[in-house]
């Protein structure tokens, strides 16, 4: 079941683990942040309006979902790992080194020998179209983490679990997921409801999934349509209750240009939206899931923890890329302070 959750959770979780990089095993501090899941290699447009096939330039850049949350709550100086794979290739080692670079511990990336690693393509239509292309056949290397290969001391020390839906599509990484999940005593243990129908064979074994590693979630997030394949509801506060009925304890729900709503068994807090020009949404809710983490770890008031991720969010849809363009604390508190982006 379900831990309760402490949203003044503060904690000094600093008990020695072995964590594998390298050259050998090595003791240090339990991380922050453990997130689980996708990794790969974003190749977005340099111009907007235009499909692929009229596009010349792209930018590359570190990429998926659970990556771009590690490197979100990394910018925040939190201690960040992440459990991944790619493959035997230059984009894999792109990605290793990256992942250095924007301050997340690359130790736990294992290397995939017989899987490439996958690219994804975006088309940028301002506002609200970004159509997605994910080159992950026959396989992503990021579906083959198994339990085997988990550090199970330090998933169980991590302050906060980040994992998302995806992860529980194919085998081994379901297998692997709930492995994880079954250590998991203390802390947040934070599910991205993430649904990508392409990576599902239909939505009914989606559910199935989902449902199961709810009961060992203590936050849940996701946007409406995430959550109509979770829970099977589309309103933001049924869907809330749904989602504490499933057992976790605090639930969140993105709503996009109305904002979000978290609800606890002890109060409901909703946020009105940031609004800002936006360039491209496709990171807007990673850099809300490390912005997330930060204020949880901080043991801020939800309320507080809700406008700080948001203006999170909002300042990436501002920009092009996503793991490039997560913002620091300084950034974000300069909105909060000014209102002005």
């Amino acid at each position: 079941m379900a831990r309760s959750l402490t949203l003044c959770y503060c904690q000094d979780m600093n008990a020695g683990l072995t964590h594998r990089r390298g050259a050998g095993p090595q003791t240090t501090p339990a991380l922050d942040v453990l997130a689980l899941g996708r990794l790969g290699v974003d190749l977005y447009p340099l111009q907007a309006g235009l499909g692929l096939e009229d596009v010349s330039t792209f930018g590359k850049y570190l990429g998926g979902s659970a990556a771009n949350v590690a490197v979100a709550a990394a910018r925040y100086g939190r201690r960040v790992a992440l459990v991944s794979r790619v493959g035997d290739d230059p984009f894999g080692r792109y990605l290793r080194r990256e992942l250095e670079r924007l301050g997340v511990d690359s130790g736990f990336v294992a290397t995939d020998a017989d899987l490439a690693t996958p690219i994804t393509f975006c088309e940028i239509f301002p506002p609200d179209d970004f159509p997605l292309y994910f080159y992950r056949e026959p396989k992503a290397p990021d579906l083959n983490i198994t339990r085997r290969e988990l550090d199970l001391t330090a998933v169980g020390a991590a302050r906060i679990l980040w994992f998302t839906a995806t992860g529980l599509s194919q085998e081994p990484s379901r297998d692997a997921h709930h492995a994880a999940l079954e250590v998991r005593e203390a802390g947040h243990t934070i599910f991205d409801l993430d649904y990508r129908p392409m990576f599902w064979a239909a939505p009914a074994e989606a559910r199935a999934q989902i449902d199961r590693a709810l009961a060992h979630a203590t936050v849940a997030v996701g946007n409406r349509e995430e959550c109509e394949i979770a829970v099977g509801e589309t309103e933001p506060l049924r869907a809330a209750e749904a989602l504490l009925d499933r057992g976790v304890d605090l639930a969140i729900v993105k709503q996009g240009p109305r904002g979000v709503l978290a609800r606890t068994r002890e109060q409901t807090v909703e946020v009105p939206p940031y609004l800002v020009r936006v360039v491209n949404g496709l990171g807007a809710g990673d850099a809300f899931g490390g912005a997330l983490c930060h204020g949880l770890l901080a043991g801020w008031d939800l309320e507080d923890v809700l406008r700080f991720a948001s203006v999170a969010g909002a300042l990436v849809a501002s920009r092009r890329e996503c793991s490039t363009a997560m913002p620091d604390l300084v950034e974000v508190e300069d909105v909060l302070r000014s209102g002005v982006f």
